[in-house]
């Protein structure tokens, strides 16, 4: 996908790599073409090991920022967590959100598996993410997101680790008309995060879009041509494409919109539409301004 010297850079990141094989070759064959500029990693399960290396190859020949995908929902946990697991499994995100509302979430717990998923990617990728964002954006909820932004601080130089902020321009939410309920109810819920970040000197991207339903109801086509419509000065907008497998049937409930999401990605008309809109998929560094520290070797163990 060539760029215009007239366009913008925006993030175009896809959630969710390690989660099934049918989404992490989705994603690879995205970045390979140039369709996606970004991906986060599920390092919590065994895909994220087993496909890494195909990654590593896709962008040696076609850069993109690797991030971890903190997981604290639904999945099995790197750690005992205790105070946090229900039975073998990290908790729904039903039975998290208000834990994490009323601050009775064990801060131990969460910055424990916090640690082990860096360590896991670390472990995979020979180097430090390039982001880190949240499954079902629980980076953003109280007793997380301090633990993200002092974990981070701890662990990198500033500028080093950039983070997604969930939060929008509210006139930016209203104009796009779409799942405006949800868009209003992240960004406030990431309202703390977006203090965190500026206050930390954390670099994050401003502007954020890609929230829907899932129900089909409007075709994803109309929905992207929305987010990008509407986007800040540093956007990113968070997608989800793959293919459903017998290993995403058995482990998510996102599926068929998954392949809806795939099919828009790699066709002419997802082409045609950045091209209108004025803008082209980039890294968080090709914003500029922004000071990014080298990166160690990377190795695939």
């Amino acid at each position: 996908m060539e760029n215009s010297l007239e366009s913008r850079p925006v993030i175009l990141c896809a959630d969710d790599f390690g989660l099934a094989p049918g989404v992490s070759d989705a994603i690879c064959g995205l970045i390979a073409a140039g369709r996606l500029s970004a991906t986060s990693c599920m390092t919590t399960l065994p895909g994220w090991r087993a496909h890494a290396p195909d990654l590593r190859g896709v962008v040696a020949r076609q850069p993109a920022d690797i991030g971890l995908h903190l997981t604290l929902t639904d999945q099995a946990p790197l750690t005992r967590a205790s105070g946090l697991r229900e039975g073998d499994r990290l908790p729904s995100l039903s039975r998290l959100l208000p834990r994490a509302l009323t601050h009775r979430l064990d801060r131990e717990a969460v910055l424990g598996e916090l640690r082990a998923q860096l360590d896991a990617f670390e472990d995979v990728w020979g180097a430090p993410p390039d982001h880190l964002d949240g499954h079902q954006h629980v980076h953003v909820l109280p007793g997380v997101r301090e633990a993200v932004v002092d974990e981070l601080l701890r662990r990198y130089p500033v500028g080093r680790v950039w983070v997604r902020d969930c939060r929008d321009a509210v006139g930016r939410c209203v104009a796009r008309r779409v799942a405006l309920p949800k868009a209003l109810l992240i960004g406030t819920l990431g309202a703390g995060i977006h203090r965190l970040l500026r206050t930390s000197g954390l670099p994050a991207n401003d502007g954020f879009a890609g929230l829907h339903d899932f129900s089909g109801r409007v075709p994803f086509r109309r929905l992207m041509r929305a987010f990008l419509a509407e986007s800040g000065p540093r956007p990113l907008i968070h997608v989800h494409p793959g293919r459903v497998d017998a290993a995403l049937l058995a482990c998510d409930s996102l599926t068929a919109p998954r392949e809806i999401e795939l099919d828009y990605l790699a066709s002419a008309d997802f082409a045609a539409d950045f091209a209108s809109a004025g803008l082209h998929p980039a890294r968080y560094a090709d914003f500029g301004g922004t000071v990014m520290h080298p990166a160690l070797p990377r190795t695939v163990a």
